[in-house]
């Protein structure tokens, strides 16, 4: 992530891009510090079902032309919510970058939220309630948020509740819009050969008229969490599982020593400690993975995997004897240095995508004001000692402020 260039419109949006030689493709979007935590009950959803409205018409246009606008040149358009975010987001070819800079634009700001369309995506967003309900795997996730967050937004599912769902009208739209935007907490983000300055002109010319928003919003603070343990019945064959905690927040100190940590626990390699005891030694599982989410005041982080019903017990003690591990013996020089290098490159291989470089430049200018460069990044991997690693390994793995949710068969 190194060197980007940033430009602020007069109405505080931010633009912020990087210049990548050897490719005929743009990646580019719109983040939003906007997401399913600045909801409340009754309006539980409504974040993801604007997501979904974007795209069902404008003042412009109806839904046909806006999903034919960039399909037509072989591009894409997408979008999607999290916890904190809202993101539109395109790819086209480089000559197709004002269409795309235009349409997204479009579809971010002046959406109209046609009542026919609402009836028609309330059942969409139905559906895809239902999916997730029939992938354990998926749903577990969801779950799990409810357990370490409760009733705080935090701990509301993403999707909504369809008793919610059912209720929403064109005005819930314009109002939740009107109480959450702001523009100086939206940025604009690209990544392709095109010049910063073709890319100022562009954003004079579609983003620049956008007015000026500055909504009096205040995000509730997350705090009251207990560990618990929790046994839901479905009708499943494997037994699925998640053990967690809620964990540092994205501007904490710790957060990349944790990050190092829980990678080493449990990363994308096959050499994670998890992987290596629970698959390839015991044979119990078929994956298993640790992850940790930051967000702007807390964190979540948590172990997932499936595995026959009566292993469960087992699995569950291997997962936490590999965390006392990690809680009582520090790392040794060589294995210090080994999970540095394996997180080293694989954040050098993530760069690589310029679509995933491209999100990861709008969420790090929303959250820290700024875009870190890989090196500064490697740096500070290089620096965490065996003693921090431990620190947060004792703070984060204690097993009595861990919560356990299962899925096991009726």
């Amino acid at each position: 992530m190194t060197d980007y260039e940033l430009h602020t419109l007069p109405n505080g949006i931010r633009i912020v891009h990087k210049q990548v030689s050897h490719t005929k493709v743009v990646h580019c979007g719109f983040m939003l510090n906007i997401g399913s935590r600045d909801e409340n009950a009754h309006l539980q959803g409504i974040a993801h079902f604007w997501e979904h409205m974007a795209f069902k018409g404008t003042n412009k246009r109806k839904a046909f032309h806006i999903l034919n606008r960039l399909d037509a040149v072989g591009g894409e358009l997408n979008a999607y919510t999290t916890k904190e975010k809202i993101t539109f987001h395109a790819s086209v070819l480089d000559e197709h970058f004002e269409k795309a800079i235009e349409l997204l634009t479009d579809i971010t700001f002046d959406s109209i939220f046609p009542e026919k369309q609402i009836l028609k995506e309330r059942q969409v967003i139905l559906e895809e309630m239902a999916m997730y309900q029939d992938t354990p795997e998926d749903a577990i996730h969801d779950e799990f948020d409810y357990v370490i967050f409760g009733e705080h937004p935090m701990g509301m599912n993403i999707l909504g509740k369809p008793e919610t769902i059912n209720k929403f009208q064109k005005n819930d739209f314009e109002k939740f819009i009107r109480n959450n935007l702001n523009t100086d907490e939206i940025v604009f983000t690209s990544v392709g050969n095109i010049p910063m300055k073709k890319v100022i002109k562009l954003a004079n010319k579609h983003i620049a008229d956008i007015p000026q928003m500055s909504a009096n919003r205040k995000r509730t603070a997350v705090n009251g969490y207990e560990a618990t343990i929790t046994e839901i019945k479905r009708s499943i064959n494997q037994s699925h599982c998640l053990v967690g905690r809620p964990a540092y927040s994205s501007t904490d100190k710790l957060r990349l020593p944790f990050f190092l940590l829980v990678n080493l626990l449990g990363g994308p390699s096959m050499n994670s400690r998890l992987n290596l005891s629970l698959r390839e030694k015991h044979g119990l599982v078929y994956a298993i993975d640790s992850s940790y989410a930051s967000y702007s005041d807390t964190g979540l982080f948590g172990v997932s995997f499936a595995t026959e019903p009566r292993q469960l017990n087992r699995s569950i003690a291997l997962v936490k004897k590999e965390l006392k591990t990690f809680r009582n013996t520090s790392l040794g020089i060589n294995q210090l240095h080994t999970a540095k290098e394996q997180l080293i490159g694989q954040l050098a291989m993530s760069e690589e995508n310029n679509a995933s470089l491209m999100l990861a430049m709008g969420k790090s200018m929303l959250d820290k004001g700024k875009i870190e460069s890989l090196e500064s990044i490697f740096d500070r991997i290089r620096k965490v000692s065996s003693a921090q690693i431990q620190q947060v390994a004792q703070e984060m793995f204690d097993e009595n402020t861990l919560s356990c949710l299962t899925y096991t068969p009726n």
